[in-house]
């Protein structure tokens, strides 16, 4: 049997804004890894601890939690020692949760992991599922009740720092029939066409022209290699 791996998004704090999905992915996985930044591997200060017990108490299931000390130094050894913990998990269990605060794709470790797993155990990234989650600027939105967008706005994340540093961009809203021809990229660009409705259609290039309404192109940042 092939291992399944479980990137679980748990949004910005609240267990009830902790997506059906996400709880699916901890109900039905054999453990679930769960980061702490004590060097002890307690979970005294663990915000993810908390609010995966709760759920565990709230829906009535249990899983064993493994602890991965996560320490937050941006370095190599640092995140390939949380995969190797995820591999070690992997020798007792078939399948495995690891959490994280807020959505994955946002300022997540989940991607410096899933970087080093695609490298080195393929077969395990291609049975990984990323489970997205609420991101703390949209649930800050609507506790004042304010749009982040709305009409032909736009909003951008800016990250406080005293560099340049490479963007993302999202192009949304555009109408049935344009042309693409003005969609500019530097990164890696992708057409996303009815996600999570029937038709769906995600292709890794820019499509020349809008067919359906629920269409988006997302411009990702290159990353270093």
């Amino acid at each position: 049997m092939d291992k399944q791996l479980y990137m679980v998004s748990l949004g910005p704090g609240d267990s009830e804004l902790v997506t059906l999905k996400a709880l699916k992915a901890l109900q039905q996985c054999d453990a679930i890894c769960i980061p702490t930044k004590s060097p002890d591997k307690s979970f005294t200060k663990s915000l993810t601890h908390t609010i995966v017990t709760r759920l565990m108490e709230e829906h009535g299931f249990t899983k064993p939690l493994l602890p991965i000390y996560t320490p937050m130094h941006f370095k190599v050894e640092d995140w390939q020692y949380q995969v190797d913990r995820l591999y070690q998990g992997f020798e007792q269990y078939e399948s495995l949760s690891f959490v994280t605060l807020g959505d994955s794709a946002v300022y997540s470790t989940v991607y410096y992991l899933l970087d080093l797993i695609q490298a080195q155990r393929p077969s395990l990234y291609a049975n990984t599922e990323v489970i997205a989650g609420v991101t703390s600027f949209s649930q800050a939105s609507a506790k004042v009740k304010k749009p982040l967008c709305v009409g032909d706005s736009r909003f951008e994340i800016i990250p406080l720092l005293d560099k340049a540093v490479p963007t993302t961009t999202i192009y949304m809203r555009p109408k049935i029939g344009m042309d693409t021809d003005k969609i500019t990229h530097s990164g890696s660009l992708y057409s996303f066409e009815n996600m999570n409705y029937q038709g769906e259609q995600i292709t890794p290039h820019k499509i020349p022209k809008v067919t359906k309404y629920m269409t988006l192109f997302i411009d990702f940042f290159q990353k270093d290699t």
